[in-house]
């Protein structure tokens, strides 16, 4: 009984998550030009305004991404650059700074 319950919850939990694509680094790689401007060539950013994504989780840079694009995360200076991104976009961006190292 314990087993199931616990299977039950864990399936509850994966159903509950967004689902997100799977990025292509080398895709993101040639759509980082723009990101470049602020983040740096190597997603190292020098400057403390803007933060430093190279080696980042790439769960967690698509998922900022997504807050960014829906409004949920008020990054004025992101929000243009996050509106014209396709899920795909977001998912190889993430890919390809996740694949940095810091």
């Amino acid at each position: 009984m314990k087993q199931l319950l616990q299977f039950a919850v864990g399936l509850s939990l994966l159903v509950s998550l967004p689902a997100l694509a799977v990025g292509n680094a080398d895709a993101g790689q040639e759509k980082a030009a723009v990101c470049a401007a602020c983040h740096g060539m190597d997603g190292n950013s020098v400057v403390p305004n803007w933060p430093k994504i190279a080696g980042q989780h790439a769960s967690y840079i698509e998922r900022q991404l997504v807050l960014i694009k829906g409004g949920e995360r008020p990054v004025p200076e992101m929000a243009g650059i996050a509106m014209g991104l396709s899920d795909q976009d977001m998912a190889d961006l993430a890919a390809y700074y996740a694949s940095l190292g810091q």
